[in-house]
């Protein structure tokens, strides 16, 4: 046998096996997450279903509210602001940034990957937690799902959309979603103790940041 073709039999032998992985993989979370008890949930901004037996745990707030799913080891807060999209850019000097993008029920969603040490900064850990970041901005408030995944879930979590943690969790919730206009939305600058002037002008700097500039980078630490 010539070696061309032994190279191309080499390919092909791989390629079916790769294709033989991710297909039962994708066959068997999908299987395993039709059967998934689902509970739904509904707020004055947002109503939808989690994936697995979740529980509220704090509304005191009325735009912002956080859920458990104890047998994962996952917490659910959502939230809306007038102006999703700042504070987005807020997180970009975190790191966060380069979002994957999807549609569902025609709406726009920006998700992103990010990971956080456990703790706070006086008592912080070494175990790490993976957080999915679910942005959507229409055209008079923003929408903010954080899936925050505990070091010790059993759930396969990536920084990306094929670990299970998006396939079986987050995918599904976001199908599920309808978000609902509201009055009286939380001005984002109100959430950051700001006037609307110190906001803007902070968001200037961010955009400069953005842009490379390395003055603006020191101004904005400072």
């Amino acid at each position: 046998m010539e070696t061309k073709n032994i190279i191309i039999i080499a390919v092909v032998v791989v390629i079916i096996a790769i294709v033989a992985i991710f297909a039962t993989g994708m066959l068997n979370n999908n299987a395993d997450n039709q059967n998934m008890e689902t509970t739904p949930f509904e707020t004055e901004f947002m109503e939808g279903s989690f994936a697995g037996k979740v529980k509220l745990v704090d509304d005191k707030e009325k735009f912002m509210h956080s859920y458990k799913d104890k047998e994962n080891k996952i917490t659910y807060n959502i939230s809306t602001v007038d102006d999703s999209d700042a504070l987005m850019d807020i997180y970009y000097l975190q790191g966060v940034m380069n979002p994957e993008k999807r549609n569902f029920n025609g709406n726009d969603w920006n998700i992103y990957f990010t990971q956080a040490v456990e703790g706070n900064d006086t008592s912080a850990s070494n175990e790490t937690m993976n957080i999915i970041i679910c942005q959507s901005q229409g055209e008079k408030q923003g929408y903010l799902i954080y899936m925050i995944i505990d070091a010790d879930s059993k759930v396969n979590a990536t920084l990306n959309t094929y670990g299970e943690s998006y396939t079986d969790f987050v995918e599904p919730l976001l199908k599920s979603i309808t978000l609902k206009e509201s009055k009286n939305v939380p001005k984002i600058y109100d959430e950051f103790g700001l006037t609307k002037d110190q906001f803007d002008q902070q968001m200037d700097l961010i955009e400069q940041v953005k842009a490379g500039n390395q003055t603006a980078i020191q101004q904005v630490a400072g």
